[in-house]
Parts: structure tokens; C-alpha cells; sequence
């Protein structure tokens, strides 16, 4: 459960996975959650379980124009937000190492730019917020190592990372935090079309507590599961022997 209580947080991707589960856990803490998603219906089903708490704010984080409006709709509801959770996302995998502008562009227009049209949102909010404001991207920790097929969607999540690294330092003067989370594999509707083995997934519910945890207190990185964030790791340590022993055997390209 959240320690975070009585604050007013605004959440993309809200619709499913780890943004739905963020967004029960933390109106079952007492916060005022704004959920965010493009799928309307699905946003309607969360915040029926806690009307009280649970807000819905569709939009499209990739869409410039609509961004705006839903800043409009936001600022008529709040007149500050304490948080900001960065959790729209979006995965395409490259075959064959095919490099397809078009689906370069898609990844980047939400797990970028995305964060970009949130943040310019969310930062007068933020600044106005009478407890120290902070800001939390969902990243992954598929930017530790270049892994197979990840190019759009890992060189998309590296870039939000560096993103929110330089913010953290230009923040820092104006009282607002930055969190980056790094997880592994968690299972959602995104990863559910995933055609090769996930090791250490975990359910959304659990992924989320975790992340609570580390949004309380505050931490810079919060990353999981441990052992593989430990193997990546160590796979970076020892870049030689993973780019051209152990990461080539995980392409299936190799394999046929």
C-alpha cells in the first residue's frame, strides 16, 4: 500500500497495466488521482471503483493539439498537482533489423514526446503545489544493455531517462523531485503479445507497490526485479562477452 495520502496526482496511461494498478493503489491510499488514457471506456470502468478518487482525464499523450486541450480540462479541476506519474508507453520490436522510420516515429511520438506534451502540462501545476512536487517516469530496464529487437523501443525509453536525468538537476531549485523507474518485465496488455520467454515477470498489482515504495521515499532510480537488473548489469560490466556471445543467442534471427 502507498504511503503517499492527500495528494493530488495525475497519471498517463492509466487505462491498463501498471498506470490502473498505480491509480487503484493510490486513491485506496486517500490521493486524488487524475487518470489519464485514450481509451475512455476502460477509464470509465476504473474510476467507477472509486468515484471519490479516481478522475478521469482522457487524452493522447502523442497528440500536440489534444495535450492541450486536456491541460484545459485538467487546470478546471485542479489548481495544482503534487505528482505527476509518466506511464504511457507504447513497444514496437524491429525484425531482422529492419530500421522503419514510421515505426520509430510511433514509439517516440509516446514514450518521448509523450512525456514532453505531459511535463509541459504538469510543470506549472507542479510549481504551484504547497508540498515539494514530484515527477515519476515509468523507464525500463531495457536501456542497461542493447538487447535484440528493442532498438525503437529501448533508444525511446534511454532518451526519456536522459530527459528526466537533466530535469532533475534544472528542478532542483524549484522543489521539484524526479524519479526514474527501471523495471523488468511486468505482465500487462502490452507484454502480453511478447513472443519470447520474460524472465522474472510480475503481475501489475505487485510491480505497482513496488514502485510505491520508492515514489515515498523519494528515491532517484527505483528498479526491479533484482536479479535482473543485477544480470544486466553485470552484462554491461562485461560488454564484450555480451554483444558478441551471450546477447547474439538471444536473436532469434541466429537461430534459424
Amino acid at each position: 500500500m502507498a504511503s503517499v495520502s492527500g495528494a493530488n496526482i495525475w497519471i498517463t496511461g492509466a487505462s491498463s497495466g501498471i498506470g490502473r494498478a498505480l491509480a487503484l493503489q493510490l486513491a485506496e491510499a486517500g490521493n486524488t488521482v487524475f487518470a489519464s488514457g485514450r481509451n475512455e471506456a476502460a477509464l470509465a470502468g476504473l474510476c467507477a471503483q472509486n468515484p471519490q478518487r479516481l478522475v478521469a482525464l482522457a487524452c493522447d499523450v502523442s497528440d500536440d493539439n489534444g495535450m492541450e486541450e486536456a491541460g484545459r480540462r485538467l487546470r478546471s479541476m485542479t489548481d495544482s498537482l503534487d505528482m505527476v506519474i509518466l506511464n504511457a508507453g507504447t513497444c514496437e520490436y524491429v525484425d531482422n533489423a529492419e530500421l522503419d522510420n514510421a515505426l520509430f516515429r510511433r514509439v517516440f511520438a509516446v514514450n518521448l514526446f509523450g512525456v514532453v506534451n505531459t511535463l509541459t502540462v504538469a510543470k506549472p501545476l507542479l510549481q504551484k503545489a504547497q508540498r515539494r512536487g514530484h515527477i515519476v517516469g515509468i523507464g525500463s530496464l531495457s536501456t542497461v544493455v542493447g538487447l535484440p529487437r528493442a532498438e525503437a523501443y529501448g533508444a525511446s525509453k534511454a532518451a526519456m531517462q536522459y530527459l528526466l536525468d537533466s530535469l532533475r538537476v534544472d528542478l532542483a531549485h524549484e522543489k521539484i523531485d524526479v524519479t526514474v523507474v527501471r523495471p523488468g518485465f511486468v505482465e500487462t496488455p502490452m507484454t502480453a503479445a511478447n513472443d519470447f520467454p520474460m524472465p522474472f515477470a510480475m503481475d501489475a498489482e505487485r510491480a505497482a507497490t513496488i514502485i510505491l515504495r520508492g515514489i515515498a521515499g523519494r528515491q532517484r532510480v527505483v528498479e526491479f526485479p533484482l536479479r535482473l537488473s543485477w544480470s544486466l548489469k553485470l552484462a554491461a560490466l562485461c560488454s564484450g562477452l555480451w554483444y558478441r556471445v551471450a546477447a547474439p543467442r538471444l536473436n532469434r534471427a541466429n537461430k534459424l
